[in-house]
């Protein structure tokens, strides 16, 4: 069973959604995003996104398109990234990791080294923002090879009958986008998740986890008590970024996160 199955499987045995968080590899430098990323699981993240740098985050909002920037002025690559999740690795062997980001740098490396290099690393799954289905065949086939899993992108546009086509390649979890634009600049109203999700959950059976737009630990426990996981970005990195240059850029940004754990372990009877 792959870490991101066991883990679904844990979180559901113990009747929770899971806190899924996202940081961007090397932001502000390589240094101080080692020991976030290490010290996530501790402070509650029962799964971690960890963003690869790319010049031009399209889906990424302000608070993400400058952690970008700044890991790219620190010197970070894609190198670097893997290098963190194998540095991860040698201290946490269970906590599911999942790149996220966009297919360029991933066909600058070539598909199947990446996906090799990638699972040596111990990545467990898989995001790219701007893959779509009918071309994700350049990818898929090599991730799968390697047991790692691509988890697709769903948002309030995808309707029923393009719903199939983008969840053909799906594995690990499904992650709704909730709603149309960038990340960390709207939330959704909870009769809107909770309708989108009764909705991917007729055509699938992964676990469905949803992001964009939730910002406090009340946001988090909203969207734990309809999904199977909450996701939260925009508001860890912000934290992080006001915190960068000071004694607090580690504690700060793993505090916000104890808080949103706190809200989803809460939020089920």
């Amino acid at each position: 069973m792959s870490r991101i199955a066991a883990r679904f499987a844990q979180l559901k045995a113990e009747g929770r959604a899971a806190l899924v968080t996202f940081i961007t590899a090397g932001d502000p430098d390589q240094a101080v995003s080692q020991q976030v990323l290490a010290g996530l699981p501790a402070a509650g993240a029962d799964l971690i996104e960890l963003g690869m740098p790319f010049t031009d985050p399209m889906a990424d909002g302000p608070a993400i398109q400058q952690a970008a920037l700044r890991a790219l002025a620190s010197g970070a690559t894609m190198e670097h990234t893997l290098a963190m999740v194998a540095e991860f690795r040698r201290q946490d062997d269970v906590t599911p990791i999942v790149l996220m980001g966009y297919y360029n740098p991933i066909h600058a490396w070539g598909p199947e080294r990446f996906a090799a290099d990638a699972a040596r690393a111990g990545v467990d799954g898989m995001i790219v923002v701007d893959l779509p289905p009918e071309e994700a065949g350049e990818l898929v086939p090599h991730l799968r090879a390697q047991g790692i899993d691509f988890i697709v992108l769903t948002t309030p546009t995808t309707d029923d009958a393009r719903l199939p086509v983008v969840l053909a390649n799906a594995s690990g979890f499904v992650y709704y986008v909730s709603i149309a634009g960038i990340t960390g600049t709207a939330s959704a109203s909870e009769d809107a998740v909770a309708a989108a999700v009764a909705r991917i959950r007729r055509h699938t059976d992964l676990p469905v986890c949803v992001g964009f737009g939730i910002r406090t630990p009340a946001q988090a426990a909203g969207i734990a008590r309809l999904a199977d996981g909450a996701v939260i970005g925009s508001a860890i990195v912000q934290t992080l970024a006001e915190a960068v240059g000071t004694a607090r850029a580690v504690s700060a940004p793993l505090a916000l996160v104890g808080e949103l754990a706190a809200g989803v372990r809460a939020a089920r009877p």
